[in-house]
């Protein structure tokens, strides 16, 4: 554990062309400097590519379209810091993000991950009819997705990738993997991240794939029955 230790931030991005430049200057704009930036190209079909090459200090990745789990997944192997952060490619970091992160480690070196708050916001092009459909929850709360969390890497490690095989719902997969594992987390009380509501957020365009939920459940549920009968065994 060190003060200044390297920071690996991972964005995946899919058509992202709106939304990149704004989420990659929230992480530039990091009081916390010590950082490396990933952003893996997922296929996009728009102007995603041409933004984020005129970055010089990002390190840009591309693969044809698999989901954000693999995104996620090859910016990490091609990451080399100590610890390992994400930011989806339509939200923003608030700019002592990491910074009070850092110092929560820094404070219980026996943490493995933290996280922080969210406040939610309407993208300013969202249309009124649809800002009526889609609820906004007023206020910050705590924020357990990718984009409000910072995990030592060799914590990450220890748990594994994220399944690819599920287009929503991989985090909360992750995250059961992670509390199975026995990981130490902290949540900050200060808000980290503004997440932003348009209307070509995951959750929206995949409703379809919503059954994920059901499966990220049953396998965390049949992880615990084996895990279960395990202990028996040794107890017999």
């Amino acid at each position: 554990m060190t003060e200044n230790a390297l920071i690996s931030v991972i964005i995946p991005v899919y058509n992202g062309e709106r939304y990149i430049a704004k989420a990659i200057k929230s992480v530039l704009a990091q009081e916390y400097k010590n950082i490396e930036i990933i952003a893996v190209n997922d296929g996009s079909t728009d102007g995603t590519e041409e933004v984020l090459r005129s970055y010089a200090n990002v390190q840009y990745l591309y693969q044809p379209r698999k989901g954000a789990s693999a995104a996620r997944n090859s910016g990490i192997k091609c990451s080399s810091g100590d610890f390992i952060a994400f930011l989806d490619a339509d939200d923003l970091w608030t700019k002592d993000k990491l910074k009070i992160q850092n110092s929560l480690f820094m404070d219980d070196h026996d943490l493995d991950m933290v996280f922080g708050h969210v406040e939610q916001f309407y993208s300013p092009e969202l249309e009124d009819s649809l800002k009526g459909r889609i609820h906004l929850v007023a206020g910050s709360m705590p924020g357990y997705i990718p984009g409000a969390m910072l995990i030592k890497r060799i914590s990450f490690l220890k748990v594994g990738f994220f399944d690819e095989g599920f287009r929503i719902g991989e985090f909360i997969d992750w995250y059961m993997r992670a509390v199975d594992h026995g990981l130490k987390s902290f949540i900050a009380r200060e808000v980290v991240l503004k997440r932003r509501i348009h209307d070509a957020n995951a959750g929206i365009k995949e409703r379809d794939y919503r059954k994920d939920y059901l499966r990220v459940l049953k396998a965390s549920l049949d992880r615990r029955r084996k895990t279960k009968k395990k202990v028996e065994a040794v107890i017999e």
